[in-house]
């Protein structure tokens, strides 16, 4: 008996999906049969999914539009992976209104833009998955990240909070929480700081971007993780908290 996720066919949006770990999401989605639209903001785009959509998360008409164009399109959506993300770090004392602006926006009014036009469609066809994609950083803050953490720790109670009022319609939302990833944020780190990063995670490695893709399609998936939302699953080589 063939074993699948249950993903073919599905209609699912990525936002950020152009570079990092959301290509590694729509690569790998791609690869089990499903429908991905993304949505990208830079002019660096490899053109990947089957359909790719500039638009900004910071912009709440922006992602209404995104959603309709993804409807027309493609279809009824049945999963979203909320990712778009971006760091301003600095010290508390050096960080500027701007930065705090900037990374709360996008992090997490981003959230709420990409979800606010889909949830009632799904509430409406009584099924649906949500993945937000929050960081170790929002489970036990970082130097010099006060902004970043505050936005993915409001990610996650944001997804916690709407699993419970989702799950009367059948609509699951979870988030997944990377640790250290090979991606262009870690290549911004010092490498001495690197180093001791290195020397608290058990496994001894960064993560890979396909090893958090794996967990977002677990828990879009409508056979593997039916009964799966509200929770957090953490990829970070068991740097815990």
């Amino acid at each position: 008996m063939k074993v699948s996720l249950g993903l073919e066919d599905q209609v699912v949006l990525v936002t950020g999906g152009n570079r990092g770990i959301g290509a590694a999401i729509v690569n790998l989605l791609l690869d089990l049969g499903t429908k991905v639209a993304y949505t990208y903001r830079s002019d660096d785009n490899p053109q990947m999914g089957s359909l790719a959509i500039k638009a900004d998360v910071t912009d709440e008409a922006s992602m209404a539009a995104v959603a309709a164009h993804v409807e027309e399109k493609l279809g009824a959506i049945d999963g979203i992976v909320a990712n778009a993300g971006i760091t301003q770090d600095n010290f508390f004392p050096k960080l500027t209104t701007a930065d705090w602006d900037a990374v709360i926006d996008t992090n997490l009014k981003g959230v709420y833009n990409t979800l606010k036009p889909i949830i009632p469609k799904m509430y409406a066809q009584r099924s649906g998955a949500v993945v937000c994609i929050t960081s170790i950083s929002g489970e036990r803050g970082n130097l010099g990240q006060t902004n970043y953490a505050a936005s993915k720790a409001g990610t996650i109670g944001f997804t916690k909070s709407l699993a419970l009022e989702a799950a009367r319609y059948n609509v699951r939302a979870n988030a997944v929480a990377p640790g250290f990833i090979q991606t262009d944020m870690l290549k911004s780190i010092p490498e001495k700081v690197k180093q001791k990063i290195l020397s608290e995670i058990p496994l001894s490695r960064f993560g890979k971007p396909e090893e958090v893709a794996w967990a977002v399609a677990f828990l879009l998936s409508p056979v593997a993780s039916s009964y799966v939302t509200g929770t957090v699953v953490r990829v970070n080589g068991a740097h815990h908290t």
